[in-house]
């Protein structure tokens, strides 16, 4: 049996982790730390973080498969969440608990909660973080839903491939490489961010007409200069 804990920590502002996040960093004794392609930056942050709670946890890193690119999407996915599993369990070896840093939420449009279950007689403890749509309607000072309306949170694949979802005011998008939002009705309002909680942390909003062309240079320029990018966009019909 092993213990696995998954500790949200926020979108990238230290200060994000909850006092029940550090407490558990602190009290680690191995600590998973990924490896991506061009993503130096975010292995750093959770090495921060891992200081800043004073934790004695041996850090273990592993590198990120890459997705293939040929297989079909649901099955690429599959394939890929079983090679990360194994390469938990290599990284693991004998030890009782591992402990891994999630950015934003492990509950929220994050595949680590999947991982964990193909971990042979894994026990899973979750402790939350603050997610993306917290740190961007925070960043806009907004709010997430209209009065008593309906919401819908999806990625920027299913919005490309199935347009607005019937009934919802207010959409947030998750995990768009494409600038999805350029497929919809240009009435709609966009608030949009970068490097949430960062201090590369970029944001822009306004009726999608008009906010579409800035969007898409400062996310082309951003990426040019990190390497790489993450952000998030609520959407909603004019009142």
């Amino acid at each position: 049996m092993v213990e696995i804990t998954l500790v949200g920590i926020g979108t990238g502002n230290t200060d994000h982790v909850t006092l029940e996040g550090r407490r558990a960093i602190a009290e680690a004794a191995l600590i998973l730390i990924p490896r991506k392609a061009a993503k130096d930056d975010l292995a750093h942050l959770r090495e921060r973080i891992v200081a800043e709670a004073d934790s004695r946890a041996r850090i273990v890193h592993f590198d990120y498969p890459t997705r293939d690119e040929r297989l079909p999407y649901q099955e690429r996915v599959r394939v890929w969440h079983d090679e990360i599993a194994h390469r938990w369990q290599a990284a693991i070896g004998d030890e009782p608990a591992a402990t891994l840093l999630v950015w934003g939420d492990p509950g929220l449009y994050d595949s680590t909660l999947r991982i964990a279950a193909r971990l042979p007689d894994a026990r899973t403890r979750v402790i939350p973080g603050i997610t993306a749509l917290q740190a961007l309607t925070a960043a806009h000072a907004i709010p997430f839903n209209t009065v008593n309306g309906p919401v819908s949170v999806t990625t920027g694949r299913r919005l490309r491939e199935h347009g607005w979802p019937d009934a919802a005011e207010t959409v947030v998008v998750m995990l768009d490489g494409g600038c999805s939002f350029c497929t919809l009705p240009s009435d709609l309002h966009i608030w949009w961010g970068a490097y949430l909680g960062m201090p590369e942390q970029i944001l822009d909003h306004g009726p999608l007409s008009e906010a579409t062309p800035r969007i898409i240079a400062a996310r082309a320029a951003a990426r040019e200069r990190h390497g790489w990018i993450m952000d998030t966009y609520l959407l909603r019909r004019p009142e």
